[in-house]
């Protein structure tokens, strides 16, 4: 098992958590949110730094929340593809005044 800090930019905490392999950039993982949920996370970055003793290499997470993960907050995520369709929609107009 490998233990690897995950930085979560959706919440702004960070983590340690075992792992059998390094997950890779755009891979897909299953956290717990700090509601209790369980909600997915898409790997944006993998980066490895140094440790304080030997030679060893300290694997490191950064995640954000997969748009549309969270209940509700799909109209208003800014990555989701339903939030660029929406903006695309609304700039043409409608017929007979669309009420």
């Amino acid at each position: 098992m490998i233990e690897i800090e995950v930085q979560n930019e959706t919440h702004q905490t960070q983590d340690r958590v075992r792992f059998a392999a390094v997950p890779r950039i755009g891979e897909g993982l299953r956290l717990r949110e700090p509601d209790g949920m369980w909600a997915s996370y898409d790997v944006i970055d993998v980066w490895y730094q140094k440790a304080d003793y030997g030679d060893v290499w300290m694997p490191y997470l950064h995640v954000r929340l997969t748009p549309g993960e969270a209940v509700g907050t799909l109209d208003a995520d800014p990555y989701s593809d339903d939030y660029a369709a929406q903006a695309f929609e609304a700039g043409f107009a409608t017929l007979g005044g669309g009420r």
